[in-house]
């Protein structure tokens, strides 16, 4: 059962009477909001609202504090998890070369994780009038990355940004670091041995 954000809890409870389910999930009737705290406390638990729209709401036994600790590392590995899908590369429509070859490196080595990008040219104040810079800037960059990359995305205007999402190209793969050579056995010259 889904839980609201803004979680009642205890004594802020008015309503009267409430669904009450137990800490296992058992259902336990409908029971005045006084004898629900009760049974709280007995437990060594709390009594939290999970739905307060329902009629009557319904309460559930739980330790509030876990419960809580819990959303918030699951809060914190799904923010991760997004966090990995995508990278962004920002740009200006007058950024300098060098700056343009850095940004790229750093696309590269996030496409050979198998990461997708998005590079986007924001753009400020009278900058909007030359949006055909950031159109030439972003195909460029296409052009230089293409060797490794496709566009999943093709090149669109959102307010002041212009983008463009690339993924690594299916033919390339993830790039595994390269093995280093096999030295030459102890006491040889590394020269072939005729018989």
């Amino acid at each position: 059962m889904p839980i609201s954000k803004e979680l009642r809890v205890n004594e802020r409870i008015r309503v009267s009477p409430v669904r009450l389910i137990g800490d296992a999930g058992e259902q336990l009737g409908v029971v005045p909001v006084d004898a629900a705290l009760q049974q709280a406390r007995e437990a060594g638990l709390d009594l939290v609202e999970v739905a307060p729209t329902a009629s009557p709401p319904v309460c559930k036994l739980m330790d509030y504090g876990k419960f809580k600790y819990q959303q918030r590392k699951r809060d914190q590995q799904a923010k991760h998890r997004h966090a990995g899908e995508m990278k962004s590369i920002q740009l200006g429509p007058r950024t300098e070369e060098h700056d343009l070859q850095f940004k790229l490196r750093k696309a590269r080595e996030f496409l050979a994780r198998g990461q997708r990008v998005q590079i986007y040219v924001r753009f400020r104040g009278a900058q909007m009038r030359h949006v055909e810079l950031g159109d030439q800037l972003l195909r460029r960059c296409v052009e230089i990355l293409g060797d490794v990359a496709k566009m999943e995305e093709s090149i669109k205007m959102e307010a002041r940004r212009m983008s463009v999402t690339l993924g690594l190209k299916p033919s390339v793969g993830a790039t595994k670091p390269a093995a280093p050579p096999a030295a030459p056995a102890a006491g040889t010259s590394g020269q072939p041995v005729s018989a």
